[in-house]
């Protein structure tokens, strides 16, 4: 077993967060400007992989409040392939995201980011409140 790291894509910044492999420390990591068809993003998650031993990825993916499937779930998906092409011993989850962001948005407060400084670490926050819903869920695989 070994690390994850969460990814909240989207369609022009990205942000991160990772959890060890034993699932006790998940932290924001910095986000990149560069969204799901950049090449750029891949770049960045290769980067990330050589800094860290990642066993899955677990992408954020868009949900309507009614769970069904929200606009942008397809280009998440595409993403989601790409990186399985690119990185096959990688094992990816997708995960319902909704509420990610006003959650991301209230622990910024809490932390006393405003302005600004919230809004550059909104993406990787989004990202750690994900990492940390699945994680509370039993990390389950679906």
């Amino acid at each position: 077993m070994g690390a994850v790291l969460a990814i909240d894509v989207g369609t022009k910044k990205t942000g991160f967060a990772v959890a060890d492999a034993l699932r006790i420390i998940a932290q924001p990591l910095d986000g990149v400007r560069a969204g799901e068809d950049d090449p750029e993003l891949l770049e960045h998650i290769a980067e990330l992989l050589d800094e860290r031993d990642v066993a899955t990825f677990l992408v954020g993916l868009p949900r309507n409040m009614d769970g069904t499937e929200g606009g942008r779930a397809e280009a998440v998906r595409a993403f989601a392939a790409r990186l399985a092409l690119r990185f096959p011993r990688v094992a990816i989850v997708t995960w319902d995201e909704r509420l990610t962001t006003k959650a991301a948005e209230e622990l910024l407060r809490e932390a006393g980011y405003g302005g600004r400084a919230a809004k550059e670490r909104k993406d990787s926050w989004s990202a750690l409140v994900l990492l940390r819903d699945w994680m509370e869920s039993g990390e389950p695989r679906a």
